[in-house]
């Protein structure tokens, strides 16, 4: 018998990790939650096919690292909504998984006490339960999907899904795209490029195969049906924005040439404001005159938001980290986020029942 080490050379271990269906027992999700999340994903497709005349708003935290702070804004986020549901839906930003360009921390879910312990068991868990909870708030939850396992174990609670600008040439997020029950939103390329976005869409609406697992965990062949409402997200790329009316039409005209429904989202944040969060409200304001002067492409938009301004480093005591304030990408603070969601809904009120006839 060889005594050669040929594979796993770099691998230091192999930790168990609970199937979805053992998660999702001990977590499962209550009709109430269920329903929710059915509805939030049908009035996504509605604004989608312009059945629904309303704007979709993707608000908050860059990245769950608190669900204590997390659920807060949650409450406050659904107070929020009811004042503006005749004209904006919001949908909140509850993003576990952090793509990294080079070090970092990757998440809630890879990290979830932020120590390098790399818990993803709990992680997984801690996230579900949070997912679970907003879901019991009535609020629908937005994602990143990076993993491509995690939707085994979340992919129930959520009601919109973003393949990230990192992600989306990738082959991989696309054939899971192409599977998942929400709708998606592909964003262009870190250098701006939208065609890769506009590729991906078409790519995730038609069938695909590939190697994945099922609710026991075990490898599977996974088989999709093509997942039609993928649309484009702009977010500025290379130091550069893209949400400007220019760039707005060159979008339009790329999806009308690929045979796509013009949707575009637009995130008010990444390089669309330079990556300084107080440009954030200029960005969205840009967008929503936009529309009031004609545009009828623009579905939604994105915000990074949380209960305290900017950002801050994970200090070594996470008992001096500030509450409600990011640990990843600069946010505005509530009130700002308020104001910017209040003004686009008094704007738009009388501009947008029209505007899909």
């Amino acid at each position: 018998m060889s005594t050669l080490n040929i594979d796993n050379i770099n691998v230091s271990a192999f930790d168990p990790m609970p199937t979805p269906d053992d998660i999702l027992a001990r977590m499962p999700l209550s009709p109430a939650a269920a329903r929710l999340v059915m509805k939030g994903r049908e009035a996504l497709r509605n604004i989608l096919d312009r059945i629904d005349h309303r704007l979709f708003i993707v608000v908050g935290p860059c990245s769950i690292h608190d669900p204590v702070a997390g659920l807060d804004y949650a409450q406050r986020l659904r107070a929020l909504a009811d004042e503006v549901a005749d004209t904006l839906y919001l949908v909140m930003r509850v993003y576990f998984e952090k793509p990294r360009t080079t070090t970092g921390w990757k998440g809630y879910i890879n990290d979830p006490d932020m120590d390098d312990s790399f818990r993803v068991d709990q992680g997984m868990q801690k996230a579900r339960r949070f997912l679970l909870e907003l879901a019991e708030l009535g609020l629908p939850a937005g994602t990143e999907a990076l993993d491509p396992i995690s939707p085994q174990y979340l992919g129930d609670l959520i009601s919109w899904t973003a393949i990230g600008a990192r992600t989306t040439e990738s082959q991989t997020h696309r054939e899971m795209s192409s599977g998942l029950s929400t709708p998606v939103g592909f964003k262009n390329g870190t250098n701006g490029d939208m065609v890769i976005a506009v590729n991906a869409i078409l790519s995730a609406s038609r069938p695909h195969s590939f190697l994945g697992i099922n609710s026991q965990g075990r490898t599977s062949i996974v088989r999709t049906r093509g997942n039609r409402y993928g649309h484009l997200v702009l977010r500025g790329g290379d130091g550069r924005p893209n949400y400007d009316t220019v760039s707005v039409q060159i979008a339009e005209q790329a999806l009308r040439k690929a045979g796509l429904p013009t949707n575009i989202v637009v995130d008010c944040s990444h390089a669309n404001s330079y990556k300084k969060h107080e440009l954030q409200p200029l960005v969205m304001g840009d967008v929503v005159n936009q529309v009031r002067l004609g545009n009828r492409s623009v579905v939604g938009m994105m915000i990074e938001s949380n209960l305290a301004a900017g950002n801050q480093p994970i200090p070594e005591d996470l008992a001096q980290l500030r509450y409600g304030c990011s640990v990843t990408d600069a946010c505005v603070d509530w009130e700002t986020t308020r104001k910017m969601i209040l003004d686009a809904a008094h704007l738009l009120r009388d501009v947008l029942p029209g505007r899909n006839g």
